[in-house]
């Protein structure tokens, strides 16, 4: 618990003054309602003529003693009860009656405020988180997300943060006013009525004993339904971005029925947390029923000095104290909740890096800078796919890595993008690791363009413009100009303002190739990598996608995985890699003129062509 407060806590440290403010108007709003009965029974005393002369006396002695701080408002109502006194008044007791209403406006502000103030808190403390936990995923190194279904984090990201902002929404709320409320009313009773209010707390302890039996419970039972949205989230997420293999293979009855297995889960467990949240409440309204009882049945044998008014205002007491107790209870439910969803959110938001960023970063210049591959070694797993890997890119070069796959093409590039460390071994660009600069300012010297095209659901000028946000009109026309991409932009209704659809599904594969390659040349970086930027397009295609890549090759240094040779016939050095080990390095015809390796793959895919 003391954790989950901490968290909480620096959840909403930024805006802790509203957090006071609000907390000082929960306290008032708290006394509203003892305050109020306190008003009513006071006005009740002075106005009507049946009241007992020694009560009125205790009234006069507690006004004198509230002059020495609000004198103006006791020394007025002493002046009414002493008017009301010597000659009653219709406007006189008008006068006193306007305490009740005044109470009630006042109580009525300071709730209202104090909902506000706590309101605006969450909102704003949990739009902080949320921002704060996808900045985090954002940073986490890649092999963690693929490891991770995007369905739960974005559940984790919606729902377990959702669950938060109700805790400091609404339980928080509660959490201050009900129970000064609860205090003040028992205190009253106390107060009021000594010995009827000892009876009543003797069965308060056992109203508690609901609370702290369901308490495991509901936590257990939390955490597990927050666990199975999760998987509906997963659900969802995998059907949609799977839709087209699901028609493909008339799969859509097998994913409806794991759905609806899903949601049956979920609600089964639901339902659990449900029945350990609300069991409470009716214990507690029959423990209170029986606290009455046994009042009753005490009056009944020794009625001395109680009269019917005396028990009813009593009994409303004690009414509104159980309610109130509902109150922190369903308070205490919402934060056991909250306990367990904020688990599965801190848990990721405490999640390190395993690619932890240099302490003193150094500056790194690619432009005219060699690029060595010294000494690897890496794996995934208890799999090693690269042990004392060495290779060298000469600035300007095009080298184009070839192989099988799985032989570790892409793998490599991913080491020099540091999407992951190496276990030994280093990359060093113009003799500077790369595990000194900042992940940051590596990548600003590094350009790809992939056989997947990421395309984002906006305008085609705002997917070119994200290769160097804030880059002119003319800049971005200048990079779609020479990505051989303007004659279908100009074509697309609205030209450059053609929305891409989600994926770019509006578009061509050759059309999203070449605004991925405008992309590229708007960010206009000295490294290159070009990830089988051609493998999936047809010839048309991939002549005019040739073209645009031939182009942004110009004055790079340019690491090619390629899937069709024909592609990489100029490259300056072809490097034939097999299981993590390069087996033949050299230009295309000195390659196919040693039959090794290349000419085999080059016979397999000329000859099947």
């Amino acid at each position: 618990m003391r954790s989950f407060v901490s968290n909480l806590w620096q959840v909403v440290h930024p805006y802790r003054l509203r957090f006071y403010g609000g907390c000082v108007l929960g306290v008032l709003a708290g006394l509203r309602d003892p305050v109020l009965a306190a008003a009513v029974w006071f006005v009740f005393a002075v106005v009507f003529p049946q009241v007992d002369a020694k009560d009125l006396e205790e009234i006069m002695k507690g006004l004198t003693k509230l002059a020495e701080h609000y004198p103006t408002f006791a020394n007025w109502v002493m002046e009414a009860i002493n008017s009301l006194k010597a000659e009653p008044t219709l406007l006189t007791a008008l006068g006193l009656f306007s305490i009740v209403p005044l109470v009630m406006l006042v109580g009525g502000v300071a709730n209202y405020g104090y909902i506000y103030y706590m309101q605006w808190v969450a909102v704003r403390s949990i739009g902080d988180l949320r921002a704060k936990l996808y900045n985090h995923l954002l940073h986490l190194p890649p092999g963690f997300l693929q490891q991770q279904s995007t369905g739960e984090l974005m559940a984790r990201l919606n729902n377990d943060v959702f669950t938060l902002h109700n805790l400091l929404a609404q339980s928080v709320v509660s959490m201050i006013r009900d129970p000064i409320a609860l205090i003040s009313l028992l205190t009253g009773l106390v107060v009021l009525q000594p010995r009827l209010s000892l009876m009543a707390l003797v069965i308060l302890p056992v109203s508690l004993v609901p609370i702290i039996v369901f308490a495991r419970k509901l936590r257990k039972s939390s955490k597990a339904a927050q666990s199975r949205n999760a998987e509906i989230f997963k659900s969802m997420h995998e059907g949609l971005t799977g839709a087209r293999v699901i028609k493909a293979y008339n799969l859509e009855p097998v994913v409806l029925a794991e759905f609806r297995e899903r949601v049956r889960s979920f609600c089964a467990q639901h339902m659990r947390t449900i029945r350990a949240a609300e069991i409470p409440s009716p214990m507690i309204e029959f423990f209170g029923a029986l606290a009455v009882t046994g009042i009753l049945a005490a009056i009944s044998v020794d009625r001395e000095g109680i009269t019917a008014a005396d028990f009813i205002t009593f009994l409303a007491g004690v009414q509104l104290s159980y309610t109130k107790l509902k109150f922190v209870t369903r308070m205490v439910t919402q934060v056991i909740q909250a306990r367990a969803a904020s688990s599965r959110v801190f848990e990721l938001l405490h999640t390190a890096s395993d690619l932890p960023e240099p302490a003193h970063p150094k500056p790194v210049q690619a432009a005219g800078a060699e690029i060595r591959f010294e000494n690897l070694t890496f794996g995934y797993g208890n799999h090693q796919l690269f042990g004392n890997f060495n290779l060298t890119v000469k600035p300007g070069q095009l080298v184009a890595l070839v192989g099988q796959s799985g032989s570790g093409k892409t793998t490599l590039t991913n080491l020099l993008l540091r999407f992951y460390d190496p276990q030994d071994g280093t990359i060093r660009i113009g003799g500077t690791d790369i595990r000194d600069v900042a992940s940051r300012d590596l990548r600003s010297q590094i350009a790809v363009v992939g056989q997947e095209t990421i395309l984002f659901n906006e305008s085609i000028r705002r997917n070119i413009e994200l290769g160097r946000p804030g880059a002119s009109e003319a800049e971005i026309q200048e990079a779609a100009r020479h990505a051989h991409a303007e004659e279908f932009i100009r074509a697309k209704p609205g030209g450059y303002d053609f929305v891409v659809g989600e994926k770019g599904a509006n578009l061509s594969g050759g059309q999203r190739q070449r605004l991925a390659i405008a992309r590229a040349i708007l960010k206009d970086a000295p490294i290159l990598i070009l990830d089988e930027a051609t493998s999936s397009l047809d010839t048309e295609s991939e002549r005019a996608v040739q073209a645009a890549l031939n182009e942004l090759m110009q004055g790079r240094t340019t690491l090619c995985i390629a899937h069709r040779l024909s592609t990489i016939q100029h490259a300056d050095v072809i490097v034939v890699l097999e299981k993590g080990r390069i087996v033949e390095m050299g230009s295309h015809k000195e390659l196919l003129a040693r039959g090794g390796l290349y000419q085999k793959l080059h016979s397999l895919q000329f000859g099947a062509e």
